[in-house]
């Protein structure tokens, strides 16, 4: 095993400031991840050339991969860096902001953009009041097994930073979103605004951007299979638009 740990960090100090590297050396230790590598970092900010710097700053939560809050690119790709286990990581560990995402201060960045997207396809069931409704609508087995997938979505941006087809000069809503609309399409009282999400991805950034590079399957932390979204949500766009033409 070896005895300490190369940590390449790129920093930056703040929104719109220039990004630096700077490089660390830890401790090894078994069974650590790159949060306890930057916790120990945090401990003692001092650079592989022994010069004091400041604590790098990085978002967490949950540690066991359920926030999504602790994305970002290790070794170039994005994770999240609560399940990145340091015995299965080449050194020295590169660890990077997401680029699809404004920075807020070094390996945090400003994920706003993805709980817009929620927002614009209306990524919820609408209810009326508060009082008791009564029970719900019954969901057969095969629905519900394929819906709780989606369900696990942490909205982490890891589809969307290795998305090419998310970058400044296009407007497309991202795997995550699509998959939340067809989440909330396929529930019995999502449902009612299933027409309003449709015309929410008829526009520009919609279903219809999507490159069909299928990256997102490949670097999503639940295994969710956004690719079978993409094509569903495509196909319920089309029964939308010949509806709609007939119903002019």
């Amino acid at each position: 095993m070896p005895e300490k740990i190369t940590v390449k960090i790129k920093r930056q100090d703040g929104p719109g400031r220039e990004p630096y590297w700077q490089t660390f050396e830890v401790p090894y230790q078994p069974n650590m991840n790159v949060i306890s590598v930057l916790m120990e970092i945090r401990a003692n900010p001092v650079t592989a050339d022994g010069k004091k710097t400041t604590p790098p700053s990085w978002d967490d939560a949950c540690l066991e991969e359920v926030c999504g809050s602790c994305s970002m690119r290790v070794n170039g790709v994005a994770r999240q860096s609560c399940s990145a286990l340091v015995d299965q990581l080449a050194q020295p560990i590169v660890l990077e902001p997401f680029s699809k995402f404004p920075v807020i201060r070094d390996l945090m960045i400003d994920r706003s953009s993805m709980f817009e997207a929620l927002k614009r396809v209306k990524a919820w069931n609408p209810l009326d009041g508060t009082y008791d409704l009564g029970p719900g609508p019954r969901v057969d087995p095969e629905t519900q097994d394929d819906m709780y997938k989606y369900a696990e979505c942490m909205t982490c941006g890891c589809c969307l930073e290795a998305c090419p087809q998310v970058n400044e000069n296009s407007p497309f809503i991202g795997a995550a979103a699509i998959g939340q609309t067809y989440l909330y399409n396929q529930q019995p009282i999502g449902k009612a605004l299933m027409d309003e999400r449709l015309e929410a991805h008829m526009g520009p950034g919609g279903v219809g951007d999507c490159g069909n590079a299928q990256n997102c399957v490949r670097v999503c932390p639940k295994d969710i299979p956004l690719t079978t979204a993409i094509a569903a949500l495509g196909r319920q766009l089309t029964w939308y638009s010949i509806k709609s033409f007939f119903l002019r």
